[in-house]
């Protein structure tokens, strides 16, 4: 059987569904296991000894183009989150077994639909990607923690670039765009803190970031010297081979967190109080602390109307810095601490 994992998302979208290809290599080893990518995060995911194969999509694709993709020889195609158009080119391209949830109108392009709600965020968004699996009659069972893949010679060429910055070493990475991001300025003054506790502190971060970075803060005061920064230097595998021979990272509820999780390396997460970001659905499955501020929980941002507009930013630099000395070297389970 050929299944196909349906999933182009950001980076710890897709890591959260890799505990689904390992529980279909248990359940049924013969399966050839394909996961469907976004081009940007598809990267992470080499190497994982679960998947067979990795198909990406760019989303600028034609529906008669995705309707050819789905026609190479795919049994199942598995929805852990709906795609309407892909799930329309599954429906065209006579895929024999199509999962998806059962609650939105264009449900009915599935023939094996799973009635669960995410929205009430009462389990973990591992739990609900393995609950997929009960269209093709499986019972998984318990999520088990992703992890990824770095090849020796990824970890010789990271251990080159971070030659000077000895451990232990710490990467702050300003960055993320599906959270509210805590003052960007906040992370020089971390970077300030850290490494007067002796720790090394390395920056990461997208071309974008970099540049924002970069007008906001370094163009008012300069970095510590020997902070090393890699903001718009590192490819995505070269970013995952940097957090994996760290030993801390401080971000917010995205992508680098969930890839310090995966390699076995604390987080400090920074988890903004919307609802839709509370950590019971979206932590890292690692060790580590999530920080989120002591203010309500709040059903979506409203900005400057709400009094509670400066709610990550009530997580102080000295608070996040202890946070960080604390969970170095821990191997105790991630915990949420409201500040």
């Amino acid at each position: 059987m050929n299944v196909l994992l349906v999933r182009p998302d950001g980076i710890g979208d897709e890591i959260l569904c890799l505990p689904v290809a390992t529980a279909l290599r248990r359940l049924m080893p013969k399966t050839r296991v394909t996961f469907l990518s976004s081009e940007y995060a598809a990267p992470v995911l080499q190497y994982h000894p679960d998947l067979d194969d990795i198909w990406t999509v760019t989303g600028r694709e034609s529906l008669h183009e995705l309707t050819s993709l789905f026609r190479r020889g795919v049994d199942a195609a598995v929805f852990l989150k709906p795609f309407r158009r892909l799930m329309w080119a599954a429906f065209l391209a006579r895929v024999p077994i199509r999962v998806a949830t059962g609650y939105r109108w264009y449900s009915l392009l599935a023939n094996r639909r799973i009635y669960e709600h995410r929205k009430d965020f009462s389990r973990h968004e591992t739990e609900y990607n393995l609950g997929m699996l009960k269209g093709l009659g499986l019972q998984p069972g318990q999520a088990v923690q992703p992890k990824l893949v770095i090849t020796e010679e990824e970890r010789g060429t990271a251990g080159t670039r971070l030659l000077k910055s000895p451990s232990p070493r710490v990467v702050l990475h300003p960055g993320g765009f599906a959270a509210r991001r805590w003052r960007i300025e906040h992370y020089r003054e971390l970077a300030e803190s850290l490494q007067r506790s002796g720790l090394s502190v390395v920056l990461t971060g997208s071309p974008s970031e970099a540049e924002q970075f970069a007008q906001q803060v370094l163009s008012k005061l300069p970095l510590p010297e020997n902070v090393l920064n890699l903001m718009g230097n590192l490819s995505v595998r070269e970013l995952v081979a940097v957090i994996a021979e760290s030993h801390a990272v401080v971000s917010g509820a995205t992508g680098p967190a969930h890839i310090a999780a995966a390699c076995g390396v604390p987080n400090v997460s920074l988890f903004d109080p919307r609802r839709n970001n509370l950590p019971t659905r979206w932590q890292p499955l690692g060790t580590g602390v999530v920080l989120r501020p002591d203010v309500p929980t709040c059903e979506k941002c409203i900005y400057e109307a709400c009094p509670y507009w400066d709610c990550l930013d009530r997580l102080t630099v000295e608070s996040v810095a202890r946070h960080v000395t604390q969970v170095i070297g821990s191997r105790s389970p991630l915990r949420v601490v409201h500040v």
